[in-house]
């Protein structure tokens, strides 16, 4: 079960964004913080920028924890490269995230339930967990007495979302492939994501 059930669109509002770009978001008719306050606006500090930007990144992958969060910023800081591209390519390489990008579900939130619910097999195996790191040629696919499922033909249908170019997707099978790791120039978010900032909240 997702962890946030009937407030997962409050993050809009208090980040004062469209997270995931959805036609419904509240942050469309009241572009203001939550609360009685939430009109007011001060100029953020530093610290506020770099935490504004970390709850940003994580809250739009729906349920990483904080721990598993700071966990992919040390995996990132350990590989060569830029650590905030590092940090991108290791958010997309979530189970949940892939699923989500190959338009299999419509929401980061019902990916994790779809996974969980066993309805998703990766090179022909049945994978449960989420954070499942997808690898480079690995075949993602909808288990074919899942394919007809309401959920998944409403998400293929939908126009609110392209498929990224580094993904290989058949939407008639339900089928795709992961073809290689994006960096942040590469995937589609909705809102101006920026892990650099990410990086310097976590190094400080």
């Amino acid at each position: 079960m997702t962890k946030r059930i009937r407030s997962k669109y409050k993050i809009d509002r208090r980040l004062r964004c469209n997270l995931w770009g959805r036609p419904k978001s509240p942050f469309n008719t009241r572009e203001y913080g939550p609360g009685l306050h939430g009109q007011r606006r001060k100029k953020p500090s530093d610290y506020g920028l770099q935490l504004q930007a970390k709850q940003k990144l994580k809250g739009y992958y729906g349920n990483v924890s904080e721990k598993q969060f700071r966990g992919y910023y040390k995996e990132a800081v350990r590989r060569k490269g830029d650590t905030s591209e590092n940090l991108i390519g290791i958010l997309e390489r979530r189970l949940d995230a892939v699923i989500y990008r190959m338009k299999f579900v419509p929401t980061v939130f019902s990916a994790r339930q779809f996974i969980n619910h066993g309805h998703i097999r990766v090179n022909g195996i049945r994978v449960n967990i989420p954070s499942y790191k997808v690898k480079d040629g690995d075949v993602i696919e909808v288990k074919e007495k899942s394919r007809d499922l309401p959920l998944v033909m409403e998400a293929i249908a939908s126009q609110e979302r392209e498929i990224p170019d580094y993904m290989d997707v058949d939407p008639a099978k339900c089928k795709g492939s992961y073809t290689r790791q994006p960096g942040l120039a590469d995937v589609p978010y909705p809102v101006q994501m920026e892990p650099n900032l990410v990086i310097e909240f976590y190094s400080r």
